[in-house]
């Protein structure tokens, strides 16, 4: 099976394109090549890797006929954000592949109202990010209903693993409350810090896909969640990377906009966008429809790219 993967050397694409070339796929990878995969593996030397400028050759209406003639049988889309981007390789690929994978996000939820979230959910997503992927869900699924367009989407959370920084317990990316978690130094966290995340670790997410690919007759024309099966609230999480840290977390607490006037800006803005979406979302759909169980739960997740930032000297502990 010919499959071509967009972006597929990012977080997904380090553990789903080598999974793809063990399961016999002829695998090519277009993207900027700006990267290589966070880890190593030999099946990369079976792909075939094309630098491509998406963002420009979109703007050229030329991205989705080049997708179209590398003749794939599957299209897996790991960096569409706009609802133009998707409607240019929707048409150009519909009637010539056999599945076309996107990739969403839970933010497409906006705030959780009930939890767990399912798929089915009323949405009402907010920030730009959040917006356009809903677009982009509501445009391929009523394309999938209207005229038999193979897609199913997959809504990874937040996206853990070797390699990069995950959501910290403040809901940021500020190395420095993992240092002072490593140090049993006070940190502050939102309200009562009782909101949610929903990690999940890149492999599970490499997981649904492949999953949904093999389940294609019941994958196709609907979206799943890839999240781990349960989340962890900020406190709780907090609490856990002190553990590992042999340290008892000590933490204060603040209203969410105080703590946010006392934060750098893009820090107090992703707190406040975790803070505000508190996902909570269901796997039941994945595991009911695709057989698919996450194997690291919410904060397993967190703590394997914890791991590799000690590892690799980006967390003070002493």
């Amino acid at each position: 099976m010919r499959t071509v993967v967009i972006g597929g050397t990012g977080h997904i694409g380090t553990y789903l394109v080598p999974a793809l070339v063990r399961l016999g796929h002829q695998v090519t990878v277009l993207s900027r090549g700006e990267r290589t995969p966070y880890q190593s593996d030999g099946a990369w030397q079976q792909v075939e890797l094309v630098q491509v400028d998406r963002a420009a050759e979109d703007a050229a209406g030329t991205f989705g006929q080049r997708v179209a003639e590398l003749s794939p049988d599957v299209v897996i889309d790991l960096i569409c954000f706009t609802e133009d981007s998707a409607r240019q390789l929707a048409e150009a690929v519909q009637g010539r592949i056999q599945h076309l994978l996107h990739c969403g996000t839970i933010w497409v939820h906006g705030p959780s109202m009930v939890v767990p979230t399912r798929e089915d959910t009323p949405r009402r997503p907010f920030g730009d990010y959040g917006v356009q992927k809903a677009a982009i869900e509501t445009y391929l699924l009523g394309k999938a209903r209207r005229d038999g367009l193979p897609v199913t989407i997959v809504h990874p959370g937040h996206i853990c693993g070797p390699g990069w920084t995950p959501v910290n317990p403040a809901g940021n990316f500020d190395l420095g409350v993992y240092d002072k978690l490593a140090q049993g130094a006070d940190v502050l966290l939102p309200n009562l810090g009782l909101e949610t995340l929903n990690p999940v670790h890149a492999d599970d997410v490499a997981g649904v896909f492949l999953a949904a690919i093999a389940s294609r007759s019941t994958a196709i024309g609907e979206s799943f969640h890839a999240v781990a099966s349960d989340a962890v609230t900020l406190r709780g999480y907090a609490e856990a990377v002190a553990t590992r840290f042999g340290q008892k977390a000590r933490l204060g607490f603040l209203p969410i906009g105080q703590l946010q006037d006392r934060l750098p800006k893009p820090d107090g803005q992703a707190t406040w966008d975790h803070v505000l979406h508190s996902p909570n979302c269901s796997m039941a759909k994945a595991e009911r429809l695709l057989g698919f169980r996450p194997r690291y739960s919410a904060v397993e997740a967190a703590l394997a790219g914890i791991d590799w930032l000690v590892d690799n000297g980006k967390i003070a502990t002493t």
